[in-house]
């Protein structure tokens, strides 16, 4: 399956095909280049693997890095709770809990997302 990334933002890509919809990791070394997209961003999309609590840390860092940026000062922030179709996934509320989102005083709203069954992106997307 060929997949074209709509734009690359966190540690995710954004696949979009042909209904289907797709996430794939971005490689770590990729980091510093994020900020070549931060100018005139009006929000970001951040895709959090709920199943994954070994490394929900590493996610929690990176959201906090992206928020110390002077450029996304008053950026809105679109978090998908994401692999919400897999048993033992985390909920929003634990996502939110484990990323500190009630310290931040960015705009955020958080979804149940599952990208391998299309389910919570469209609703998302309308927010």
């Amino acid at each position: 399956m060929r997949c074209r990334v709509v734009h690359v933002l966190g540690i995710f890509a954004f696949c979009h095909t042909d209904s289907k919809h797709r996430l794939e990791e971005n490689t770590r070394k990729n980091g510093p280049y994020w900020r070549c997209y931060y100018s005139n961003t009006d929000a970001i999309i951040y895709v959090v693997d709920s199943v994954d609590r070994d490394r929900i840390n590493i996610s929690k860092q990176e959201l906090a890095s992206m928020l110390e940026e002077e450029e996304l000062k008053k950026v809105t922030f679109l978090i998908f709770a994401n692999k919400q179709d897999i048993e033992g996934a985390m909920t929003p509320a634990e996502v939110s809990n484990a990323l500190g989102l009630n310290a931040i005083k960015h705009t955020y709203q958080i979804f149940k997302t599952s990208a391998l069954k299309g389910t919570g992106l469209e609703e998302a997307m309308e927010w």
